[in-house]
């Protein structure tokens, strides 16, 4: 079994101004130094803190955006 790569730091992307404007972003950085961008969302439907990220692997991160988009589909 090979050992994923810890989420050390997150960014989440300004919020949108207007409906046209670009949806946030979510970057890391994960323990190894590599930077990347997981994932855009819509911050009416769903929100984040940088420090729900800390300590998951890209996966579990994947994994936290469908789960709170689920729970808000099903609310």
């Amino acid at each position: 079994m090979s050992e994923q790569r810890k989420i050390v730091e997150a960014n989440i992307g300004r919020m949108p101004k207007s409906f046209l404007d670009m949806m946030p972003r979510v970057t890391v950085t994960f323990d190894d130094g590599s930077i990347k961008e997981l994932f855009s969302y819509y911050p009416d439907e769903i929100r984040f803190t940088s420090s729900e990220f800390i300590g998951l692997t890209e996966e579990e991160a994947i994994h936290l955006k469908f789960k709170k988009d689920k729970n808000f589909l099903q609310s």
